[in-house]
């Protein structure tokens, strides 16, 4: 006879697959009495199964919402469609729920068998992510390995390629995995150069767990710190302005990936951009459309003024 843990389970996958049951047929299925069965409904209920009863000759006991999230019963096809509808949203960013996807795939990989673990590792490679023209390329396994080191708090060998094509390993502590809708980044201690540092994960060529435990001085805001890199770093020109804008507002008028903002009061927004010259920052000061003061540097002050008195002067 199954012990109770094994019953409990296999009463559970019994209640999904029939609209209703009766006890007696649950007793029958499972080889138990009618009362065992009343006891094993009550114990899933206490663990959050919304399981429901009717009374009557043609009454029974069907799944219904619960309280909570219980665990799952997923047959073998049910576990690896989800795995691979999970691995969709994870390089999808639509609707934010892309870290969400991450974390729920990396949860459903470490419990899968390893029989199923194989046949999404074939499903892995048998699929290919079409990259919008601006995207890279991303190994999905490669961002689950990640996952994983930043979840067990473990160091990592990455072989990373940088924006000229060149080659390097670097030993790093991984913190965050942060998705910007556009590109994946890792978030890491660099061990060698002893600072924080940002890796594009579609330029990490491979990362190999060395099994020791990482050590994080003073974690960064990852968000903020990706945030920043991407919208000043490789900027030859950076003007820094005040918008007369609640942060929420300025946030949205210049995204975190284009401007670093930080509130000044409750009406005004300092934000900080980057661009490739002083005119291209005045065309795009110009764009939103918003009032603003430009407090440095002043060749972009000169290009804004220019700019506005040629709108002016076109408009009279």
């Amino acid at each position: 006879m199954l012990n109770t843990s094994a019953r409990l389970l296999r009463l559970l996958s019994l209640l999904s697959t029939r609209p209703s049951w009766t006890c007696a047929d649950l007793a029958a299925q499972l080889e138990i009495t009618e009362r065992t069965v009343r006891r094993d409904i009550a114990r899933l209920r206490e663990l959050g199964y919304g399981i429901e009863s009717e009374m009557g000759p043609w009454g029974g006991y069907h799944l219904g919402p619960g309280t909570s999230i219980p665990p799952l019963i997923l047959d073998d096809e049910e576990a690896l469609a989800v795995a691979v509808g999970l691995r969709a949203a994870a390089l999808s960013g639509i609707s934010g729920s892309d870290q969400a996807a991450l974390s729920a795939l990396l949860k459903l990989r470490q419990v899968l068998p390893a029989r199923l673990a194989g046949r999404l590792g074939e499903l892995d490679a048998a699929f290919t992510h079409i990259a919008r023209p601006d995207e890279s390329e991303i190994s999905p396994a490669l961002l689950l390995d990640m996952a994983a080191a930043c979840r067990r708090g473990e160091r990592i060998r990455l072989t990373y390629r940088d924006r000229t094509g060149a080659m390097s390993t670097r030993r790093v502590d991984p913190y965050r995995l942060v998705y910007t809708g556009r590109r994946w980044y890792l978030v890491a201690h660099d061990v060698t150069r002893q600072d924080w540092r940002t890796f594009r994960a579609d330029r990490i060529v491979d990362a190999t767990s060395t099994g020791q435990p990482t050590a994080l001085p003073d974690p960064p805001d990852p968000a903020q710190m990706v945030g920043t890199g991407i919208a000043l770093r490789g900027y030859p020109v950076r003007v820094t302005i005040r918008l007369a804008v609640p942060a929420d507002e300025a946030r949205r008028l210049v995204p975190p990936t284009v401007g670093v903002h930080r509130p000044d009061g409750d009406d005004a927004t300092i934000v900080e951009i980057g661009g490739p010259d002083a005119d291209g920052l005045a065309r795009y000061l110009l764009s939103l459309g918003r009032p603003l003061r430009i407090l440095h540097p002043e060749d972009v002050r000169q290009a804004f003024l220019t700019r506005t008195q040629q709108l002016l002067k076109d408009n009279q």
